[in-house]
């Protein structure tokens, strides 16, 4: 059993108001809140150790290296990667996937095949059209069914020998319904595929294991998971990232440079050019490290039963409708009112203290299948409450009569 009192305490904000009312903040799917633990880590960094890594004989640099690379061991732990220098680090989720992107530009030939899900958040459409536009290749989609889940028999259907990719979210940003992917992975392995899984929504709930999945790329972001913003990780397989050429240039990631040719790094250097974001790298270290101390499992288990009640709650509201009511789900609930705009209910609950997301989510696709302008996304995370969730009711029944 979770202290969830106790665990709020760890994060500051929670204690503040909003609009003069206490702040019940749902809008986990953008962001998390941060606790104070990585709060502090990254204030101790420019404290105290403040120096750029990799290259200074230095003191400093020496300690600022050692801080990031055992950040990085941490991840590899966490993910469960073969080797350490399968974990790029990137500046967040969109970040990783247009490095395997731009990757697969010169990899890919006219006719070649992109297979990409009705649900993705568009950091993982638009990349791929770009790289088809530039290719030739053509771009599938996977379509989904009445419940937002996945038509896996159309998907059999769409793949070939001309399959080079498939990439999909494990977990809807919009929806909140968890993709098949191990199922997906397997039959896009079959054909000779490439599989990239967009795991945004997926590490604050769980713990992926990329090795017994069996993906070629994992990108996440860091600011997700109780993590700074600007930070994120890409995995990819060794045999994969040496294939790829590297996705910028410049310092860092170099053997030797002459005007006449110039000679790459090794894993992972080849595709961290520049200086990263060091503080934030150290300190996702720190964010996974307090996650785990609570335990995924722990974390699984609670928001499960938020999510259910959440749906209870919500459906004793006349003219309710919620978008993604497939079996299996993390902690989000889209809904929307009959003859009401999504806006609208959020912007009269956020002023009784009361954070969701409105709009399409950057998954418009999904919101034209369904025929709306966009939905209320309520967004649960470990330290919520059921009281706030009675909260958020109430709120949107105020709104409800308020706008009827």
């Amino acid at each position: 059993m979770l202290d969830i009192q106790q665990i709020r305490a760890d994060f500051p904000i929670l204690s503040q108001k909003v609009n003069g009312k206490p702040l019940v903040y749902f809008d986990n799917g953008a962001t998390s809140q941060k606790p104070q633990i990585v709060i502090d880590a990254e204030v101790k960094y420019y404290q105290e150790i403040n120096a750029n890594i990799h290259r200074g004989v230095h003191t400093l640099s020496q300690l600022a290296t050692d801080a990031y690379e055992i950040s990085r061991g941490k991840i590899k732990e966490h993910i469960n990667a073969k080797f350490a220098h399968e974990v790029l680090f990137t500046s967040g989720t969109t970040h990783g996937i247009n490095l395997v992107s731009n990757g697969f530009a010169s990899i890919l030939k006219p006719g070649d095949e992109v297979i990409v899900s009705s649900l993705e958040h568009h950091s993982n459409i638009v990349p791929w059209q770009m790289l088809c536009e530039k290719t030739g290749a053509v771009l599938k989609v996977i379509p989904i069914d009445e419940n937002g889940e996945l038509i896996l028999e159309d998907f059999d259907a769409l793949l070939s020998e001309k399959t080079k990719v498939v990439t999909l979210n494990h977990i809807s940003n919009a929806l909140g319904i968890i993709n098949p992917i191990k199922y997906i992975i397997g039959k896009a392995h079959a054909v000779g595929a490439a599989v990239l899984i967009d795991g945004a929504q997926a590490v604050p709930h769980l713990k992926p294991d990329v090795q017994e999945l069996d993906c070629d790329f994992y990108a996440f972001s860091g600011h997700k998971m109780c993590g700074p913003t600007g930070t994120g990780i890409l995995y990819g397989k060794e045999e994969w990232l040496n294939k790829l050429p590297p996705y910028q240039g410049g310092g860092e990631m170099i053997k030797e440079v002459t005007f006449e040719k110039t000679t790459y790094a090794d894993l992972p250097h080849k595709f961290e050019a520049g200086t990263p974001n060091i503080a934030g790298g150290i300190v996702l270290g720190t964010a996974i490290d307090y996650l785990n101390s609570i335990g995924f499992e722990n974390i699984q288990e609670y928001e499960n039963e938020l999510l259910a009640y959440a749906t209870k709650r919500l459906l004793e509201i006349e003219g309710l409708k919620i978008y993604g009511t497939g079996k299996n789900k993390a902690s989000v609930v889209s809904f929307n009112i009959d003859g009401i705009h999504p806006y609208d209910i959020g912007s009269i609950i956020d002023k009784l203290g009361i954070a969701v997301r409105t709009g399409h989510h950057c998954a418009q696709p999904i919101m034209n299948f369904f025929c709306i302008p966009g939905t209320i996304r309520a967004s649960f995370s470990f330290y919520n409450t059921k009281e706030e969730i009675d909260q958020m009711v109430e709120a949107v029944k105020k709104a409800q009569t308020m706008l009827s």
